[in-house]
Parts: structure tokens; C-alpha cells; sequence
């Protein structure tokens, strides 16, 4: 039963490998001993973390792309291929906010900024689908089982208030994630999955200003996720692990299409 959840000789290429919540996917797959692809788009990050890895025994490939440029993407997964030979999992953990998809309260909410909800939008859709179809061939030629698995967020489930841009992204995502694990289903039985794990609040350099204070307090922001989390705090990366670690490995041949909440309670909190 132990086996099912290793990974050794699987190889994971992690997109927004270069963030904080990507470091602790990468640490969690070279942990459990498969080698990864850390895909992003600041070249120095990624080759600091792969020279990390190399350093404690492990196999990493730092890979430089953005994820809405497909010629980046097809470049990066043939690299990856003449390094390692094969592919066995895809984390599609690009994504995140922009100021110009988020709608203030004291903004007309007829006046939205369309173009700047509609570049968060796609960042956190296409940023994932576009990934998919070009290290998907890679996953389905591999002599083993593939796995896919999408980073989507509390905000794909409920209306969580501004980030407008953020939330139409991720819950477009939670429909693309259920669709297409079906169709691959459909196709190759269950040799290819999709799932999605969706974090509930964790601090990133993209909201440590909004949920927190210099001094280490809450902002009022910070006050209300705290009051909707039943275990009142924000979840450490690291607590991420073992859900992606699962959904990955062979411990999980039998779940495809599914979401796998990891937010201390906060999906099931009524408020009352």
C-alpha cells in the first residue's frame, strides 16, 4: 500500500513553478521520488530551485515559458523529453490576480474593466488547457498511468467579494477539469486522470498585503476569511503535499474529475 503512493521514476513538470504554493509542490514530489520540470517564467528562480534539488539527491529541470505561449510550451516539454525520456504527471499550478481584475467596492460594477478581468480569466483557464494539450501527448505516449492535476482555488465555488477576474478563471477551470477528465476517460480508459485541488486561503506575495498587517495582524479583509476557516488560520504550503502527492501517485488510479478541497473547513463553514 505504501508503494501506490511513491513516485519514484515518475516525472512531474509543475507549471508556476517558480511561486511559493510551486515550491511546495516540487518539494512534495522530489520528497516522495519523482523527478520534476519546474516551469515558469523568471529563468533565475527556476534554476535556483532545480540547483536546490541536485543539491539534496534529487532530479529537477528548470524550464523557462509562459503558459499562454504555446511555441514556449512545445520548446520546454521537448526539452523536458530529451532530459528525462518521458512524462508521467502535470500540475497546472499557473495562475493567480492581477489590480486590473479586481472591482473594488466603491467601483461602479457597471463599469468593469473588461480587458483586465478577461487577461485574469485566461491566465487561470487557458494558462492550464493550453499546458495540458501540448505535455498531454507526452503524458498519454508514456509507458505508465498519467496524471493531471489543476490548482483551483475557494474562489471557483463561492463568491468570494473583488476579484471578479479570479473567480470567472478558476470556476471555468473546475468545468474544463470535469470535462476533460471524461473525455480522456472516454479515450483512454484509465490510463489518463484529471483532478483538481483547490486550496483554500494561503498567504502568497500576491495577498500577503491584503489578508495582513506589517505587524503581523489581520487586515479587516484577513478578519472575515479567518471567521469563515473553522480552524481560524491560514493553511502553510506545505499542508498541500499530500493531497497533490495522492493525486498523482497510483494510490489514486480510481479518481478522475474530482476537486479535492484542502482549506481548513472553509467550503463547509455556513458561517453560523
Amino acid at each position: 500500500m505504501i508503494d501506490s503512493f511513491s513516485l519514484t521514476d515518475k516525472v512531474i513538470l509543475v507549471t508556476g513553478g517558480t511561486g511559493i504554493l510551486g515550491q511546495a509542490f516540487l518539494d512534495g514530489i522530489v520528497d516522495a521520488g519523482g523527478a520534476v520540470g519546474i516551469l515558469g517564467r523568471n529563468a533565475a528562480e527556476a534554476q535556483a530551485r532545480a540547483a536546490a534539488i541536485a543539491a539534496r539527491g534529487g532530479r529537477a529541470l528548470a524550464l523557462v515559458a509562459d503558459v499562454l505561449d504555446e511555441a514556449q510550451l512545445r520548446a520546454a516539454c521537448r526539452r523536458l523529453l530529451d532530459e528525462f525520456g518521458r512524462l508521467d504527471g502535470l500540475v497546472n499550478a499557473a495562475g493567480g490576480n492581477a489590480p486590473d481584475g479586481v472591482l473594488d467596492p466603491a467601483e461602479d460594477v457597471f463599469s468593469l474593466n473588461l480587458a483586465g478581468m478577461k487577461r485574469v480569466m485566461e491566465l487561470n483557464l487557458w494558462g492550464a488547457v493550453l499546458p495540458t494539450q501540448v505535455f498531454g501527448e507526452a503524458l498519454a505516449q508514456a509507458p505508465g498511468r498519467g496524471s493531471i492535476v489543476n490548482i483551483s482555488s475557494m474562489n471557483s465555488k463561492r463568491a468570494i467579494t473583488k476579484v471578479l477576474g479570479y473567480n470567472m478563471g478558476k470556476a471555468a477551470l473546475d468545468c474544463y477539469n470535469q470535462w476533460f477528465a471524461v473525455e480522456m476517460a472516454h479515450r483512454y480508459g484509465d490510463k489518463l486522470r484529471m483532478n483538481a485541488l483547490a486550496p483554500g486561503f494561503f498567504l502568497t506575495e500576491q495577498n500577503r498585503a491584503l489578508l495582513t498587517t506589517p505587524e503581523g495582524g489581520y487586515t479587516a479583509r484577513g478578519e472575515l476569511v479567518i471567521r469563515q476557516t473553522p480552524f481560524r488560520r491560514f493553511g502553510h504550503p506545505d499542508e498541500l503535499k499530500g493531497a497533490l502527492v495522492w493525486l498523482l501517485s497510483d494510490a489514486s488510479q480510481f479518481v478522475t474529475g474530482s476537486m479535492i478541497c484542502v482549506d481548513g473547513g472553509f467550503s463547509s463553514f455556513g458561517g453560523v
